[in-house]
């Protein structure tokens, strides 16, 4: 599977890569670099409300110990209709966005092939707007068509001694929304100022997994399932409603990447 990812690669003169800063796209930047060549390859990661503070640093940081270069358009998709209005569509409108920013940085550099860090596991998930959104806009996937998986890819970063290789999913703030509330710059920045605070009250526990949910009239807080026994529960909720939440508790399942998902499919056992 890696040598078709590099073949596949190889059949790029030149590639954007949308680098988020997370495992996926982390690799697939570091496997152009070498299949390409740096010089080739430009990393790009979107600034936006819903980019969690925490993770730019990292990823300029990531892109230059690749020696690749890194840009960082600004995106709007707070501008779309489809996307303020937090349907279960949500996804569509910023992956479109997303890559109608980046075309014209393409096209800057004569650069023909957009590339994301969709994988083969992405692909059988189920429901993700994004990926269709991000396919009608032209934007290729070479993880996928190499049928890579998050656990091989997980593996193989290791091996190649990429620092992401073990990073949790972080999301884009905006999927801690839940569905139907419209989604403002404001909204973001309290569930920013929230993570941060719960992630700093468990820095000793080596916490991997923090989300703040915003329900409307609470949040919900999801950290590793391990450690609910182990943390003082209600300096973590007074933590989150210090930063403006009504209230707040704590998620007994523990962390669940897509869990606002589960609202969706199945809504009325949150009513």
């Amino acid at each position: 599977m890696l040598d078709a990812l590099r073949a596949r690669l190889l059949e790029l003169d030149r590639v954007v890569v949308a680098f988020s800063g997370g495992a996926d796209s982390a690799f697939l930047l570091a496997a152009a670099a070498r299949a390409i060549g740096p010089a080739n390859v430009i990393a790009a990661t979107a600034i936006s409300p819903s980019l969690p503070t925490a993770e730019l640093e990292p990823a300029g940081r990531f892109a230059d110990g690749l020696g690749v270069r890194h840009v960082t358009p600004p995106t709007h998709e707070m501008d779309r209709e489809g996307y303020q209005a937090n349907a279960g569509d949500r996804c569509y409108f910023c992956k479109a966005e997303l890559v109608e920013t980046l075309q014209p940085i393409a096209d800057e550099f004569g650069i023909t092939a957009i590339a994301t860090g969709t994988n083969a596991d992405d692909a059988i998930a189920g429901f993700r707007p994004g990926i269709r959104a991000a396919f009608e806009r032209g934007a290729i996937t070479p993880l996928k068509d190499a049928r890579l998986t998050k656990a091989q890819i997980r593996e193989t970063s290791r091996s190649w001694g990429l620092e992401t290789s073990d990073k949790p999913a972080a999301a884009c703030l905006s999927s801690r929304i839940a569905y139907g509330i419209r989604i403002t710059p404001n909204l973001l920045a309290r569930v920013d100022r929230a993570e941060q605070a719960v992630r700093s009250r468990l820095s000793a526990y080596g916490a991997q997994n923090v989300r703040v949910r915003d329900l409307g009239d609470s949040a919900s807080i999801e950290i590793d399932k391990q450690l609910l026994d182990q943390v003082d529960q209600q300096a973590l909720v007074d933590a989150v409603v210090a930063e403006g939440f009504p209230a707040a508790r704590l998620d007994p399942r523990g962390f669940r990447s897509g869990s606002m998902n589960e609202r969706l499919k199945e809504p009325e056992k949150y009513r």
